[in-house]
């Protein structure tokens, strides 16, 4: 009777709290909670490319097809091949695509061919005399909508890294997307219609006459769509807020981690109570100097408890994330200003604890997969031995005037006899990064102020020479 009683008080007390939140990520997303879907998470190329494919095929009355990146590839010209006969065949076809991200490999003859064929080809944001600095803003949104029936969004363009190169030995982009029917395919329309709207004339108001109750519901699950634009920040509010109230988990996901003082700060916090933090970021990326700024900051994040961890494979360049198996996220948004506050970006939030515990598990196969192999395709925690993150081990110092004995090539860079060698491609971070060297680059010397500088800035954590490149820092 005792036990009855307590979960009946304890489902008193979460349902007003439940409300509360509920009012909360309404407001600081700028969307509602729309419920009666059903979502499908697609991993990687393999399973989203295939299904959007089938779905445009299926297409009778409409394609809305918007990326930041559209190549003039294999990949590519699939995707324009299909456009073009769906264009012949009477379907009303609008594509968006970023001047930024699709200014190289792509040829004015790949765009002639779309728009002779009847699709209606729109240029986000080009270069203008009038706006100098209008280029930084972009769009970033991948989405695609057919129909009025399903959706999907996610962090995949339309390019052949995501597909990989088998022959020559390169994987697949890691990313991850989500597909949608339900009510809630009308708001992303209606995110499609502002972003084409940007680039020109509006969509007439009687091809957007649909809206959610005029769709029936496909499913039990709630989401939101989050449509960003520059200013905004509805995702970035929404990130601070998941960090305030999450109770379990924060595991996070993210291609370019460069997060403000104000999110890491909230991070920080949230670790310090307990909370599991976990962050998995790629260990090489398409943008060399943000996988220096990400690092750069992983000291506050590891001092507080946040477990940080490096995807070995070609490029890890999804955006996700997932807090108390009750909260995810899936979009186009990166853990940086450039997404949260500059670009035009869209992501699902998503309120289902069956969809949570997926991608939980998706999570957890991220980083399991074949961890202890050789294969560059395992993530690796930031290891220093058997598999764990960055440990606050003191680093051995070296008498001063004493001389540095040189050791085998193996010894100098830190591997211990007693254990087997690292993965293939593992970074191995030890003392030698306190020494004056770099682990990623050639040796050179640099003046002791900026050795001192540097061991006292990462110290323990043993980045500093990775992060410090110049004598003059």
């Amino acid at each position: 009777m005792s036990s009855v009683i307590s979960r009946y008080s304890e489902q008193d007390v979460l349902s007003p709290l439940r409300a509360i939140a509920d009012q909360a990520f309404s407001r600081a997303a700028g969307a509602p909670l729309v419920h009666g879907n059903r979502l499908r998470i697609l991993k990687d190329a393999g399973e989203n490319y295939p299904v959007w494919l089938e779905a445009m095929r299926a297409a009778r009355k409409r394609i809305f097809f918007e990326s930041y990146i559209i190549r003039d590839d294999e990949v590519g010209r699939q995707f324009a091949g299909l456009l073009a006969a769906k264009a012949r065949e009477g379907v009303h076809v609008r594509l968006i695509y970023d001047w930024m991200g699709s200014r190289r490999g792509v040829g004015r003859s790949f765009w002639r061919n779309l728009t002779e064929s009847g699709v209606e080809v729109r240029c986000f944001n080009p270069p203008r005399f009038d706006s100098p600095l209008g280029w930084l803003s972009r769009d970033h949104r991948k989405m695609i909508s057919v129909d009025g029936r399903v959706g999907f969004v996610s962090g995949l363009c339309i390019d052949r890294r995501w597909v990989g190169r088998p022959k020559r030995g390169i994987g697949p982009w890691r990313d991850t997307g989500v597909e949608i029917e339900g009510p809630a395919v009308a708001d992303i329309d209606q995110a499609f219609a502002e972003t084409w709207a940007a680039c020109g004339a509006p969509i007439a108001p009687e091809e957007l006459q649909q809206n959610r109750e005029s769709i029936a519901a496909a499913g039990e699950v709630a989401l939101r769509v989050v449509a960003s634009s520059p200013s905004v920040a509805g995702v970035y509010r929404l990130d601070q807020l998941v960090a305030a109230i999450a109770r379990r988990s924060i595991w996070l996901t993210d291609a370019y981690f460069v997060g403000t003082t104000a999110y890491v700060q909230a991070l920080r916090a949230a670790a310090s109570d307990g909370v599991d933090v976990r962050l998995l970021v790629p260990r090489s990326t398409d943008v060399p100097f943000i996988g220096a700024l990400s690092r750069a900051g992983f000291r506050p994040l590891l001092e507080a408890g946040v477990r940080v961890f490096e995807w070995n494979g070609p490029m890890l360049h999804a955006k996700t994330a997932v807090a108390d198996g009750r909260w995810a996220r899936v979009g186009s948004t990166n853990l940086n200003l450039a997404s949260w506050i500059g670009n035009w970006e869209l992501d699902v939030v998503v309120e289902d604890d069956l969809f949570a515990r997926e991608m939980e598990q998706m999570y957890l196969d991220d980083l399991a997969f074949h961890r202890n192999h050789p294969q560059r395709t395992a993530p690796v925690a930031l290891i220093r031995g058997a598999g764990e993150p960055i440990a606050s081990r003191p680093a051995r110092a070296r008498k001063r005037g004493s001389r540095r004995i040189q050791r085998p090539h193996s010894r100098q860079h830190g591997e211990r006899r007693d254990h087997p060698p690292p993965p293939a491609g593992a970074r191995r971070m030890d003392d030698h990064d306190l020494r004056g060297r770099c682990s990623s680059g050639p040796r050179r010397r640099r003046s002791p102020l900026a050795a001192r500088d540097c061991h006292s800035a990462c110290g323990d954590l043993r980045l500093a020479c990775r992060l410090v490149r110049n004598p003059g820092l």
